[in-house]
């Protein structure tokens, strides 16, 4: 008898666990047969902590770190520290940077010192607040000398317009400040008084809201009396300091003086002293220093002048008497007097200096064969002999010019020989020409000229020509990135050589993603001359661990001292006579050797014109500056990566160029140089690592057409246009926009035409693609030297995307 209404369970019915059909252990057990493994103990065992145990823990380490950051706050400008450096950036026209600077100079009992030649740059001692800073302006339209000095500054005080805040230059700037890493910073905004009353509220708020963009947390002080600069300066000296990696871990100063001494040889080289306070970490006198922008350079010794900028009104005193002296301070011909306060703290030891070796000189005979055996020597004598012969010779003839006379038999038979030779050189002529073609990355004969304008305007700043930026070329640019994204990497196959030849450096890979590429293969004879570390984290995370243990001996942070300088050429002195920042940081171990850099970058908002693939950009990378030519290519995390033509706008690509080794983390900006002189950024990023085993895979297609469509086979043409092509590339795989695999099966005729297989049937309007692919290498394009930017004005000449037709 059927139930009318079946029963339903509630929301309370017991829910059984499920059976876990996994391990059975009484099976694993009889199978030991009593044996017990064997259990690994680590080194130090963790004793279980109680509760109160563990919050007395978490609390003594908060209380150490805490302890940190006010020592370091502490430390910053006292008397036992370096000064406070604080940076001047005007971020617009209108900004009055000197009105700030008369407001700075202006507090009571405290002792102002200008620094002699230099505008804007002075020192401020406050005895009764124990505190002493120096101020330092950087020049409105100077990006390097913004760049440069905000490396160094342990605070940047923006300037803005109290109506605009910053005009178009100064968000440049700002943008460059961001992308390098930013130290902390106040925002001031002098002139406030000068505008009406009515309108001081209104132009506060729209300030206000222009900068909670830019900075969302930072609060705006107004500067137009000496109280608001009293408050001023108490934010700079109490606000959190924030760091930068790559200036933390090694130590660096600006130089407050400097002196020239040429060398006996030349007076273009000779020994620079620079003065100034060690920042950052401890200086080794053994170790390498990078002057920004002039390259790297050894130091014979350091020296411990009197401190020029000290807080004990005693040493204020007795450096009265030796400002007037200030050059005869470090001189040689120095007199007695001076020559007793100069102490000499350190000199180099020859043998535990770093050498200023960046390449490896490669040996040309290594990998030759060795200098053969007597036993080897006399085999060969025994089979010349073998081999001699009688020939008729005119009387006087050596052995030599008898070797080289032939009989008839024989010459007919080297003539067949030299046909065949000629058609060989014929042959690896189209070869060599093609691989030129194909090593400037261009398969088209008019692309490649174009590329090959743009590089020589850029090697060298004194050979612009002005005609090279012509809109007509820039719209050609346009079309050209336009037709890379519609057809990546797709190419026609050449009527007049031959597929096999013009693309015989290609091969065909099964998988992009799985199959084997081996990292040491076919290298350029570049990579004799970079060195490579066996594994690069592991030196890192060593050199790094030493410098927290404080493992180096030199000058201290905070100590005022003189680094002499060897082999320094005389344009160093003449720049920073001229007003430049001069920056020095100190090098870690194999900083000076050249390597394979790969940077990870996004293309910068601001910036829209197309860049290539093997122009030369400038970098500007952690505390460096180069010139280069880089490769582009995806980034992703499997062990090969395709090359990209152009940086893309919407992805994050890879930077790969030849430059010397920097440890990350490290900020990295590109610029673009123009034809006037100015630098745009086009994008930013950080260093990725320093690995010449990364594998870069340039990609080709070359496409054909379904002519004749069956069930699942189909004839293709325009793919080749000879018999012989088509046999040679019969084993790469082939595949369709539409998702379609097949392969070749025998060719057609004479002119190209081939039967394919596929594992379905194909579209009438289907495209048949073939896949090519070869490593490619950077070019070795490193130069030290970046030519000084004019002032950047934004661009109005480049055409809009929207206008940019295809044809």
């Amino acid at each position: 008898m059927a139930v009318a209404g079946a029963h339903r369970p509630g929301p309370l019915k017991q829910q059984n666990k499920a059976h876990k059909g996994g391990k059975h252990s009484g099976s694993s057990h009889r199978r030991a047969g009593g044996r017990v493994s064997v259990k690994a103990q680590p080194r130090r065992r963790l004793r279980d902590l109680s509760r109160v145990d563990r919050r007395h823990q978490a609390l003594q380490l908060r209380r150490q770190r805490k302890e940190a950051v006010l020592a370091e706050k502490r430390s910053l400008g006292s008397r036992d520290g370096p000064p406070h450096l604080v940076v001047l950036v005007p971020l617009h026209s209108r900004a009055a940077a000197p009105a700030t600077l008369r407001l700075l100079q202006s507090q009571d009992s405290a002792v102002v010192r200008v620094d002699e030649g230099r505008d804007g740059d002075f020192a401020l001692l406050c005895p009764r607040l124990k505190q002493r800073w120096r101020f330092v302006t950087a020049q409105a339209g100077d990006l390097h000398a913004v760049l440069d000095l905000a490396k160094v500054a342990d605070s940047l005080l923006f300037i803005l317009d109290p109506v605009d805040g910053w005009d178009s230059a100064g968000e440049y700037c700002l943008s460059c400040l961001f992308a390098q890493g930013l130290p902390s910073y106040a925002l001031a905004v002098p002139g406030g008084a000068d505008l009406p009353p009515k309108k001081r509220i209104d132009a506060r708020k729209k300030l206000a809201k222009a900068i909670e963009k830019r900075f969302p947390e930072a609060k705006l002080f107004p500067l137009n009396t000496e109280q608001e600069s009293s408050l001023l300066l108490r934010h700079l000296a109490t606000q959190k300091q924030r760091h930068l990696a790559f200036r933390d871990r090694r130590a660096h100063l600006l130089a407050y003086a400097a002196e020239f001494v040429p060398s006996q040889e030349t007076a273009l080289l000779g020994t620079l002293k620079v003065s100034g306070f060690v920042r950052g970490q401890t200086l080794d006198v053994n170790s390498l220093v990078h002057i920004v922008g002039h390259g790297d350079f050894q130091m014979s010794q350091v020296d411990a002048p009197p401190d020029p900028l000290s807080l004990n009104p005693r040493v204020v005193k007795g450096q009265k008497r030796s400002q007037d002296m200030e050059v005869q301070d470090d001189s040689v011909n120095g007199s007695d007097e001076m020559e007793e306060d100069v102490k000499v703290l350190m000199k180099a030891d020859p043998n535990k200096q770093e050498s200023l070796q960046s390449e490896v000189v490669p040996d040309p005979m290594e990998g030759e064969q060795t200098w053969p055996t007597e036993e080897e020597l006399q085999e060969a004598e025994a089979s010349l002999k073998a081999n001699r012969r009688v020939v008729k010779v005119p009387k006087g003839t050596s052995k030599y010019q008898a070797a080289w006379i032939v009989d008839e038999e024989e010459g007919s038979q080297e003539d067949d020989d030299d046909d065949d030779d000629d058609i060989d050189d014929d042959m690896m002529e189209e070869a060599v020409s093609q691989e030129g073609e194909s090593s400037e990355e261009e398969e088209e004969p008019a692309e490649e000229e174009c590329e090959t304008m743009t590089v020589s305007e850029c090697l060298r700043d004194d050979q612009y020509d002005e005609k090279v930026e012509e809109d007509e070329q820039m719209l050609e640019r346009y079309k050209q990135e336009r037709m890379d994204e519609m057809f990546p990497d797709e190419v026609d196959t050449p009527r007049d050589v031959p597929a096999r030849v013009r693309f015989q450096k290609y091969r065909g890979l099964k998988s992009f993603r799985t199959s084997p590429w081996d990292p040491k293969e076919n290298l350029p004879r570049d990579y004799a001359r970079i060195f490579q570390f066996q594994d690069f984290s592991r030196t890192r995370k060593n050199l790094f661990r030493q410098i927290e243990k404080e493992e180096t001996e030199g000058a201290s942070v905070g100590w005022y001292v003189t680094l002499h300088v060897c082999n320094v050429p005389v344009s160093v002195m003449e720049s920073f006579k001229e007003g430049k920042p001069l920056v020095l940081f100190s090098l870690l171990p194999h900083e000076q050797k050249m390597s394979v850099l790969n940077f990870l970058v996004r293309r910068h908002p601001s910036n829209s014109e197309p860049v290539r693939a093997k122009e030369e950009l400038v970098f500007h990378c952690g505390f460096r500056r180069f010139r280069a030519s880089p490769l582009f290519s995806q980034h992703t995390s499997a062990d090969k990566h395709k090359l990209e033509r152009f940086l893309r706008p919407d992805a994050a690509l890879v930077v790969t160029v030849y430059a010397p080794i920097t440890f990350p983390p490290a900020s990295v900006l590109l610029f673009k140089q123009r034809s006037n002189g100015m630098h745009d950024l086009i994008a930013t990023g950080s260093l990725l690592s320093v690995d010449p085993d990364r594998i870069v895979i340039k990609r080709l297609v070359l496409s054909g057409h379904p002519f004749k469509i069956f069930t699942k086979t189909a004839v293709v043409r325009y793919m080749f246009f000879n018999r012989e092509d088509v046999m040679w590339f019969k084993p790469v795989e082939l595949r369709t926009k539409w998702g379609r695999r097949g392969h070749i099966k025998e060719p057609l005729g004479t002119h190209g035409h081939m039967k394919c297989h596929f594992d379905g049937q194909l579209k009438s309007q289907d495209t048949v693609l073939l896949n090519l692919y070869k490593r490619v290498f950077p070019k070795w394009t490193y130069d030290p030297h970046v030519p000084e930017p004019v002032p950047w004005v934004r661009s109005e000449s480049a055409p809009p995307l929207q206008e940019v037709e295809m044809e």
